[in-house]
């Protein structure tokens, strides 16, 4: 029996991708999203190497191996390219957020519609301010930390967002695994500890500069 793609990409989601890959199936799918709100239909690997700096061959070779996904001189449709690689990344669906910081920062990230476009909810904001505790941030009011573990119980949030201080970070990460949560992503410019089966990723664009200019300068 033939197997589709959808069926392959299914089968193949169920294993556990190695961190290369997925690292660059989440910045394949960021530029489908990009493209899919400026109203294009399709796009060329050549094309989505350009805004990612993965070699075309790479990117056909990464998404070859779910199936066949694009059509030699038109291209992978972004609709359908979007929904297989959110199956094999396992992000279908909601996921719920709690934000921890409603400084600026954490209002930008609360306002933004980037988490929206992958599927994750901001289910709360949370800070250990009583001056900004219930002020509002469009459809969401600020809450005390003090309700951060009912909170993710009842909403089943799994990510928290640090948009706190450095000197604020490490008290923010122990309310988030108090709370349950496994998942951290923290754009304090500072590290924090946490449990072995609690994930922590970092947000810095010193990095992000210092990649590019080492590729630049050499």
């Amino acid at each position: 029996m033939l197997q589709t793609a959808a069926d392959k990409g299914d089968a193949l989601a169920s294993e556990r991708l190695t961190v290369g890959v997925a690292a660059r199936l989440s910045r394949y799918l960021q530029v489908l999203t990009q493209a899919k709100k400026m109203g294009r239909d399709s796009i060329s690997s050549q094309e989505i190497g350009e805004y990612t700096n993965v070699n075309a061959t790479q990117i056909r070779r990464d998404l070859s191996g779910f199936g066949k996904f694009g059509k030699r001189g038109v291209g992978y449709n972004i609709d359908y390219l979007i929904v297989e690689i959110r199956k094999i990344l396992r992000t279908s669906g909601q996921h719920n957020i709690a934000l921890i910081g409603a400084g600026s920062l954490g209002q930008a990230i609360a306002r933004s519609p980037a988490f929206a476009d992958h599927g994750f909810n901001i289910a709360g904001v949370f800070d250990s301010d009583p001056g900004k505790v219930g002020t509002p941030i469009d459809s969401l009011h600020v809450q005390g930390v003090d309700e951060l573990v009912a909170a993710v119980r009842e909403k089943n949030i799994i990510v928290g967002v640090l948009a706190v201080p450095e000197s604020a970070a490490q008290t923010a990460a122990d309310a988030l695994v108090a709370a349950g949560v496994k998942i951290i992503f923290n754009y304090a410019d500072t590290l924090i500890d946490t449990p072995p089966d609690v994930t922590v990723h970092r947000s810095s664009p010193v990095v992000e500069l210092l990649h590019a200019l080492y590729f630049h300068l050499t």
